[in-house]
């Protein structure tokens, strides 16, 4: 019989948005209260709807613990969230609400986005899932992250601005736009 208190955790990495069979995978390593990530989320989320099909992608957590306070918890609940399979809805939700990320907002984010765990606050108290974001944010350093937020292609760190039109010139090298005919 299996230890009924052991905690199996679904990883983020885990986790895709897109066709599982895409030419191009993206990963960005993020944190929830940087500006820069939020945006640099909208121009990702642009270029899925662009690259329909062609790309997937992946969030990886890099809380900035030492400029956002809140960071580190909030990876934690969208961890919380994997393991309901809504990570996606707490992930948007973070981000609109990067401001405000403090416990409280946290389990009323986790309500909105469809967690139903009644333990969600105290998980987060005890840092259940704050090793699995840690080992994200390690994962990242030793590909070379540090700051954030930055953006692999296929595996290669993206070195240009995460603007559309810049990571669309070079998703293109990669994959040519698929003509649309009337």
């Amino acid at each position: 019989m299996s230890n009924p208190n052991k905690i199996e955790i679904i990883e983020p990495r885990t986790v895709w948005m897109g066709d599982a069979h895409a030419e191009i995978s993206m990963v960005m390593y993020g944190d929830y209260e940087s500006e820069a990530c939020a945006k640099a989320q909208e121009v990702i989320d642009h270029l899925l709807k662009q690259f329909d099909g062609s790309i997937r992608f992946q969030f990886r957590h890099f809380p900035l613990t030492k400029i956002h306070q809140n960071a580190h918890k909030a990876a934690e609940a969208a961890v919380a969230a994997v393991q309901e399979g809504c990570f996606w809805e707490m992930h948007r939700l973070l981000f609109a609400h990067r401001k405000r990320l403090g416990s409280i907002s946290l389990k009323e984010y986790a309500r909105e986005a469809g967690l139903k765990d009644k333990n969600f606050i105290p998980k987060l108290v005890d840092s259940v899932y704050g090793w699995t974001v840690r080992a994200d944010l390690l994962e990242g350093v030793e590909k070379g992250v540090r700051d954030v937020p930055a953006v692999f292609i296929n595996s290669q760190l993206y070195n240009g601005r995460i603007t559309v039109p810049s990571l669309s010139k070079a998703l293109q090298e990669l994959v040519p736009l698929k003509k649309k005919r009337a």
